[in-house]
């Protein structure tokens, strides 16, 4: 068995998303042969999303029965160098927005940081919010960042490492900064953070399409953003400029999140859809988006965002809804850097 004979028989597994088998797509690196095992170097660059694992299951089901060990590494080729690179230790940042405030924004982002730790996943969360930044009482973060002076050490919660606007202002003072100060404070935490090794930061962005937002499309490299809605009309028409910013500075939007979709009573049993139906959906299949999923008016999510309990870590039908968005953030994620390095677009 040799290099050729191991990518024939990879050429036998197909990507779920991109159509296509991964030699042809490019997404195999490396093949070694020797001593008695195989390794292959996939470009995957989402961990632990659903689908790189099963393309991962796939490939090691092809040289099963070779008699050699099998080795999977897996990593995204970047032509920049590590000196050259704003987060050389992030594999993806994905920005998290809302067209207006009041449609859960934070409580998504906090959710969906969770939930890709809960899978394995290394994760950042940085809650860039300079004007309502609640991420820490979210997640009960009690601890401080701590600093040398010259970088800043982020604290942890669920396994996510935190930071937060709110960690550099007092109890209850009021924010007010004006846009090059915006610029300024963002760019200094993207350079000073010791974030590490993740494979995942989530940026919490304050809603509307502002200074912070054009200053982190500006500065990070973003895989993707998930957008956040509820099902009215009026949080639509701001999504859908959300959407447009983006657009603008060619990021990729992950999908549509749908936040408040309907209200089981705990009482009667009925379901009541208190703001519509159906909108964040046809919102995404309007501009041809994936849908990411919905998650239910649940006093729940009230309760674990304000005691810093995420409701994705626990039992029960809303958790299991914020559990199918994280795994189709990761997956789009997952397709967005495959088409990067397939040249599909």
């Amino acid at each position: 068995m040799n290099e050729t004979d191991v990518r024939e028989r990879l050429a036998d597994v197909r990507d779920p998303d991109l159509g296509d088998d991964i030699v042809s797509l490019g997404l195999v690196n490396d093949v070694e042969v020797g001593d008695g095992e195989v390794r292959v170097s996939l470009a995957l660059g989402a961990p632990f999303s659903p689908h790189e694992s099963e393309i991962a299951d796939d490939v090691r089901a092809a040289l099963a029965d070779t008699g050699l060990d099998v080795e999977l590494s897996a990593s995204i080729p970047d032509d920049l160098d590590a000196d050259e690179q704003v987060l050389p230790g992030v594999k993806n940042v994905i920005a998290v927005a809302s067209g207006k405030g009041g449609v859960g924004k934070s409580t998504m982002a906090v959710n969906i940081a969770a939930g890709l730790s809960e899978l394995g996943a290394r994760v950042g969360l940085f809650d860039a919010d300079v004007y309502g930044p609640n991420v820490p009482r979210m997640v009960s973060a009690e601890e401080r960042p701590e600093t040398d002076g010259e970088t800043i050490v982020p604290p942890e919660r669920f396994g996510v490492k935190l930071m937060s606007m709110d960690f550099l202002t007092g109890e209850d003072d009021p924010v007010i900064w004006r846009g090059p100060m915006v610029h300024k404070i963002i760019t200094q935490l993207v350079e000073d953070v010791e974030w590490g090794e993740l494979d995942y930061l989530i940026m919490d962005l304050p809603p509307g399409t502002g200074d912070t937002q054009l200053t982190i499309l500006q500065t990070l490299p973003l895989t993707g953003a998930v957008i956040v809605t509820t099902p009215q009309e009026v949080a639509l028409d701001d999504a859908v400029k959300g959407l447009r910013m983006f657009g603008k500075h060619d990021t990729n939007v992950l999908g549509i999140a749908e936040n408040m979709a309907g209200f089981r009573c705990p009482d009667c049993g009925g379901f009541h859809e208190i703001f519509g139906s159906g909108g964040g959906k046809a919102l995404a299949q309007e501009h041809e988006l994936p849908f990411l999923g919905g998650v239910p008016l649940d006093p729940a999510v009230r309760t674990g965002g304000d005691d810093g309990e995420p409701v994705v870590l626990e039992e029960g039908e809303t958790a299991d809804a914020f559990k199918v968005i994280v795994e189709n953030v990761a997956n789009n994620a997952g397709v967005v850097r495959r088409r990067e390095v397939s040249g599909e677009r």
